[in-house]
């Protein structure tokens, strides 16, 4: 019997042994753009053609770079010096005015008052004069100032005064036609507000006027030192270029490299001419234009406060007094009037200092010969009135001019100071003008020869980039 043999499992095969797969490389970070440019700009410039590339490159920005500063610089300076001559001297000589104008109507106005029921039509039409005048300044200045500045604020005031003062000034005179004491009250209590408020408001704008138009000089007048220094590293740049292109291929002219420094050079050369000649003229104008017309001015304003305070002192008949030494009173307005002459005399000598040639000179020598025939004719009065006699001291205030008034000296003062203000008027706006016009076209034409230069200066390199094609 046969027997089918059986067998057994296999035995398990044994796997061989498994190892770890190896890592695998850490990935390198990634480059930024500025590394990756900054290999390749160091294998350009192991080469002849890179080197000049580059130096291609430097040279474009150089000239490019100091043709820009140098149009927004001198941009800059003909915005601030157009503005000394048609903006900020006319706003300061306009707010002069308006001070000069409520002065002048303060005095019409008490002139008018000593003369009574006879005041003059001359004397009641200066005052409206003088009032429409302030009125109209006032407006001007109010148009060209900021909304919130100081100036905006003393303008408003003034506006807001001028109205109550020409309300006391008719009470004043109403009043004075009949007869009335109280019309000489109205009369101080008017100049009291002209003189407290109104003036020293006015004188205020003045100030902050004539700031802004040193504001102005002060940025049309400095060198444009960042434009003068790139334009000389610009053609300090050029000129390495020139040389090294010679040693390397012994060719004295690179046509473009030329002319973008021809290019380079005139603007350097216009730009520190041009703005030397502004400057020059620009301070010239302030020097002999600006200064006299602020001292004239001063003048004026003195002259027309005296004559206020040489009126008053009729009009108050020592009603009101200050003390002048410990013990001592005088007539308060007699006391203001003497100040007023002194400031006035400082004022003229000083004007005649800075007086630079006959025509100025001349109208300020005969208002201070005025001013001393003035003080003589007014200490003839003071001694009419001391000894009682008001109507000879009137008559020798507003008289006719064969009572030889001092309303004669004043109205000369006055003249000589208007035709001196005009002539340092007209040297003031010569002179600004003159600046102005040394840099008329600099903005413009550094813009333009800029990027010719900075075209030839590409040109010139690439015509020696074509050599290694």
């Amino acid at each position: 019997m046969t027997h089918t043999p059986t067998s057994s499992a296999p035995p398990p095969t044994q796997s061989p042994p498994t190892h770890p797969a190896p890592p695998a490389p850490p990935t390198p970070p990634r480059r930024t753009a500025f590394a990756e440019g900054a290999d390749r700009l160091r294998a350009a410039a192991t080469t002849e053609p890179g080197r000049l590339r580059i130096i291609g490159a430097v040279l474009a920005l150089l000239v490019v770079a100091f043709g820009t500063v140098t149009a927004w610089q001198t941009a800059t300076r003909a915005t601030a010096a157009d503005d000394v001559l048609n903006k900020s001297q006319p706003l300061s000589s306009a707010a002069a005015d308006i001070y000069r104008s409520l002065a002048d109507a303060n005095t019409a106005a008490s002139s008018g008052f000593l003369a009574g029921g006879q005041e003059t039509k001359a004397s009641r039409d200066r005052y409206e004069e003088d009032i429409r005048t302030a009125a109209a300044k006032l407006v001007t200045a109010a148009n060209n100032s900021d909304p919130d500045s100081p100036a905006a604020a003393t303008i408003a005031k003034l506006n807001r005064l001028l109205p109550e003062y020409k309300g006391l000034i008719e009470r004043a005179r109403a009043n004075n036609r009949q007869g009335y004491p109280l019309g000489g009250a109205y009369l101080r209590y008017a100049n009291d507000k002209m003189q407290t408020d109104m003036l020293p408001a006015a004188e205020d704008l003045y100030t902050s006027e004539n700031e802004r138009l040193r504001r102005d000089y002060d940025s049309a007048t400095p060198y444009p030192w960042a434009a003068i220094a790139l334009g000389v590293l610009a053609l300090a740049a050029l000129a390495w270029t020139q040389h090294r292109n010679y040693q390397r291929t012994n060719r004295v002219l690179n046509h473009g490299l030329v002319a973008a420094t021809a290019a380079t050079t005139v603007v350097l050369l216009w730009l520190v001419i041009g703005h030397t000649v502004a400057r020059q003229n620009l301070n010239d104008s302030y020097d002999h234009g600006v200064r006299s017309l602020n001292v004239l001015h001063d003048a004026r304003i003195a002259s027309l406060k005296a004559r206020a305070n040489e009126n008053l002192t009729l009009v108050s008949r020592g009603a009101e007094t200050v003390e002048v030494e410990p013990g001592e009173f005088e007539d308060k307005f007699d006391v203001a009037f003497k100040a007023s002459m002194k400031d006035l005399a400082t004022h003229l000598t000083a004007a005649d200092h800075l007086a630079d040639d006959a025509s100025g000179e001349a109208p300020v020598r005969s208002a201070t010969g005025n001013m001393e025939e003035w003080q003589s004719r007014h200490e003839a009065a003071r001694g009419a009135d001391d000894a009682g006699d008001y109507q000879a001291a009137l008559n020798k205030i507003i008289g006719s001019n064969a009572d030889k008034p001092t309303r004669e000296c004043f109205d000369n003062v006055d003249a000589n100071l208007r035709t001196a203000l005009a002539h340092e008027e007209n040297e003031f706006k010569q002179s600004a003008s003159d600046g102005l016009d040394a840099m008329t076209g600099l903005t413009v034409g550094a813009a333009v020869l800029a990027v010719l230069g900075a075209a030839g200066a590409v040109l010139g390199i690439g015509r020696r980039l074509s050599e290694y094609r």
